[in-house]
């Protein structure tokens, strides 16, 4: 019997010690908050591993903006909320005047993929959808994760749009109905990953000393040999198109757990779709180590944030007419974006400004088709850079641009 109880507890100590290991460095500070939140249930089902935690900053603001943390466990835990680099990650977001929300999701033990992704897209609706009570400015909403928290953050970033992930004969749906608001966008606007896994089928297996098999399996349902299509649906670069927003990656050159490669994989696959994205070698930097969390790697996400929220503040919505006004003093939306560096103002896209169809990002040239309210299409063509409309008759019309990529927008425009 004494060997049983010693067994039970050198187990728990371990499987502590494995928790805290992937949990990311906790650091010796403390999280300053003026308000949380504690324990709110994002999928309205009383279940500990779907509740979250809300922290705003020190200063009194009348919203923020938000980013969701999500802590590593190499997705074997289901309640780490509480350890999830609150002092490191967590404090410097507070710090820059973002709110920090902390969610858990469920374990492998709970449930198979892509429940875990289900989650994280059901607390980004959760947010949006009390945002008011909350003291939340929806106008930007990102992403953070350690280890399988940045897995699961990067396929949150890049499934964005998606219903379903396809391979082979595997179907697998990427967005769930968890909670009550499932009407809202689970989509994000960037994202930050710490030592993440990304394409769990290419990268080196974790054994599960808790049990037979790896990690990986466990959380997959498979293990890795004659699962391929199983394994891929799960894997962030499968997903890389060139709508992605902006993310920035940090991993150590010296990683133990997760192998470099694995945030590489993931950037070139970003690059080849021209998303702004950036990696952040971190020489020497161990899986969790606190040399990860040096203040020149944790102003270098808080910059990354900022400029992805002042790219997305020149996005032209052909509704906003206070905003195309702006913009028309300005006398381009080109001018408006001369501020930012040129690789992100790909970010604003397609917009209307005036009488002028702008296209941003990518090179290339994009199709664009104009549609009349009786449905009769009115022009058809090739354009590169901007598009003129003036000779429009008054009306309103649907304009459907298409990107290199085969990737599909919309604007309204309403033609005086």
């Amino acid at each position: 019997m004494n060997k049983i109880i010693v067994a039970a507890t050198c187990l728990a100590v371990a499987v502590s010690a494995f928790a805290q290991g992937f949990g990311g460095q906790q650091g010796q500070g403390k999280i300053e908050y003026s308000e949380k939140f504690a324990d709110l249930n994002y999928a309205g089902d009383g279940k500990t591993f779907h509740t979250l935690d809300i922290y705003l900053p020190k200063e009194t603001k009348d919203a923020y903006p938000v980013v969701i943390h999500t802590y590593g466990s190499a997705w074997s835990m289901n309640n780490m909320k509480g350890s999830a680099d609150l002092n490191t990650i967590g404090s410097a977001l507070l710090k820059a005047g973002y709110a920090l929300v902390t969610p858990n999701h469920r374990s492998a033990s709970d449930a198979i993929y892509p429940a875990q992704l289900h989650d994280l897209k059901a607390v980004v609706r959760f947010v949006r959808g009390n945002a008011v009570k909350y003291k939340i400015d929806t106008s930007f909403i990102a992403m953070s994760g350690f280890s399988s928290g940045g897995h699961l953050s990067s396929l949150v970033a890049t499934t964005c749009g998606l219903k379903e992930g396809k391979s082979g004969a595997v179907t697998v749906d990427l967005v769930g109905d968890l909670g009550e608001f499932t009407q809202y966008s689970s989509c994000i606007d960037a994202a930050s990953l710490w030592s993440p896994p990304t394409d769990i089928y290419t990268m080196n297996p974790i054994n599960n000393f808790m049990g037979s098999g790896t990690y990986e399996g466990a959380f997959i349902g498979a293990e890795r040999e004659g699962n391929r299509d199983k394994w891929m649906v799960a894997s962030s670069p499968y997903y890389a198109s060139e709508d992605d927003p902006p993310i920035i990656l940090f991993h150590g050159t010296s990683d133990q757990i997760v192998n470099k490669e694995q945030s590489q994989e993931l950037y070139d696959s970003l690059k080849k779709h021209n998303v702004v994205t950036e990696l952040v070698s971190v020489a020497g930097g161990t899986h969790g180590g606190s040399e990860m969390y040096v203040s020149e790697n944790l102003d270098k996400m808080i910059s990354f944030f900022n400029m992805a929220r002042d790219a997305k503040s020149q996005v032209v919505n052909p509704l906003d007419s206070a905003k195309v006004d702006s913009l028309k003093r300005d006398s381009s939306l080109t001018d408006s974006l001369t501020r930012l560096p040129s690789n992100w103002k790909q970010l604003a896209h397609v917009g209307v400004v005036g009488s002028k169809l702008v296209a941003f990002g990518n090179g290339g040239e994009y199709r664009c088709t104009v549609v009349s309210v009786n449905g009769s299409v009115t022009w058809r063509g090739n354009f590169r850079g901007s598009l003129d409309l003036s000779w429009l008759p008054s009306g309103t019309y649907a304009i459907v641009v298409t990107f290199p990529s085969g990737m599909q927008k919309s604007l309204k425009f309403a033609k005086k």
